[in-house]
């Protein structure tokens, strides 16, 4: 049986430098806000604000985390972990989404008793630190919008920053109504609105998360597709034993065996196919060839 097995390591994209410095800028804005909103709205008793802040709290707690997946992945692989540590950061994408759920389901506790005894709250009050979070907010999803374009774990924080932004607007909306109608039941309302805000915006999370923990086929790979490339090479006849998954939030891998008409061909086809996976995004890819008289009788392979 001839076999030639071609090996190829990325490095990755997603946890250099730069990413690092903006979650640590993004983890400290965030978390004076939480500090300033939180003592609000205690001081006011404002259920809106103080929901609000243990929604940011958890934004804080999940850029930490990210945070800590960056400095994970690049630890150096060991005969313990192959890999390395890649694959925590989808652990931590998975963790944030199940962190967030749990703080849906504490809004709405909250505010379903809050319907039932409304009580008095400043309006202007809620209004002046609503209007700060949505600087910050605003100031944060900025910061990570070109990190989104390629991590789960950066996509997350930033479509939860974004939908801060959106929530601390309902906010000041609720403060303004407060302060000149009176209706203190508005607050526990805009706190059911942020609670799906929030479910909406883990939704997709939570399921790209699962997803690949399960060493599910990453949202942005099409194996028919990369089939139909892979066949349209020169000198490939045939490929089977397709797997595909992702190492981390940023790195996919692939393994197939690629069916040659000859040996000789085998450099220049594989080289020809890794140039046209890494455009499908995956980087790391182990293929292997063999000629179509290669005996197989795994029923993968039909």
């Amino acid at each position: 049986m001839s076999h030639h097995h071609h090996h190829e390591h990325p490095t990755p994209a997603a946890t250099d430098k730069r990413m690092r410095t903006i979650l640590i800028i993004s983890i400290a804005l965030n978390l004076l806000f939480v500090i300033i909103e939180a003592g609000v709205g205690i001081w006011k008793n404002s259920l809106s604000l103080l929901s609000d802040a243990g929604h940011n709290l958890s934004d804080v707690f999940s850029l930490a985390l990210v945070l800590f997946g960056c400095y994970l992945a690049q630890r150096a692989a060991n005969s313990h972990y192959t890999y390395g540590y890649k694959k925590s950061t989808i652990l931590i994408s998975l963790m944030n989404a199940v962190l967030l759920l749990v703080a849906v389901g504490i809004i709405i506790a909250e505010s379903v008793h809050k319907l039932r005894m409304p009580v008095a709250i400043d309006g202007a009050a809620i209004s002046w630190t609503a209007g700060v979070g949505i600087l910050v907010n605003g100031i944060t999803t900025l910061l990570l919008m070109r990190g989104q374009q390629n991590d789960l774990n950066v996509r997350g924080a930033f479509v939860h920053m974004a939908a801060d932004t959106l929530v601390s607007i309902g906010v000041v909306i609720s403060g303004v109504i407060i302060s000149f109608t009176g209706w203190y039941i508005i607050d526990p309302i805009i706190s059911l609105i942020i609670a799906l805000v929030i479910l909406i915006s883990t939704w997709e999370l939570l399921h790209d998360s699962i997803r690949l923990a399960l060493d599910g086929v990453p949202e942005n790979v099409e194996i028919d597709h990369i089939c139909k490339h892979i066949l349209a090479t020169p000198h490939v006849v045939g490929v089977h034993h397709i797997h595909v998954w992702a190492m981390s939030t940023t790195e996919n891998a692939m393994t197939a065996h690629l069916v040659v008409d000859d040996l000789t061909h085998s450099r220049e086809a594989v080289h020809a196919i890794k140039s046209a996976l890494a455009e499908e995004g995956i980087t790391h890819a182990t293929l292997e060839t063999e000629t179509p008289d290669t005996p197989c009788e795994d029923k993968e392979c039909q």
